[in-house]
């Protein structure tokens, strides 16, 4: 049995998802057959609507905090790769001055 292919789903089916957990009364594991997902998925959409719904400044991040968070990673290596292209280029021209 291979692997599945990894499926992408919407803030709108995650949300979906888990509105059935909670007012259905069904076992994540249940649902998560009906829906054709993995238990895990499931679990863990469960677990960050659980931390969405109740932030605390000292526990896990929110979806939000978490979306900013890459933001910043993904722009932090972008300006570290233009520094560091930037001072290969000060240095290949600081060479052809002498």
């Amino acid at each position: 049995m291979g692997r599945r292919k990894r499926r992408h789903f919407t803030p709108e089916q995650k949300a979906e998802a888990v509105r059935m957990v909670r007012e259905s009364g069904l076992s994540i594991p249940k649902v998560a057959k009906n829906l054709d997902l993995t238990e895990t998925s499931l679990r863990e959409w469960v677990k960050q609507a659980d931390i969405d719904a109740n932030p605390s400044p000292d526990g896990p991040l929110t979806t939000e905090q978490l979306e900013e968070l890459r933001l910043l990673r993904r722009e932090n290596k972008r300006l570290r790769e233009e520094r560091d292209f930037l001072k290969k280029a000060a240095a290949f021209f600081a060479r052809e001055d002498t």
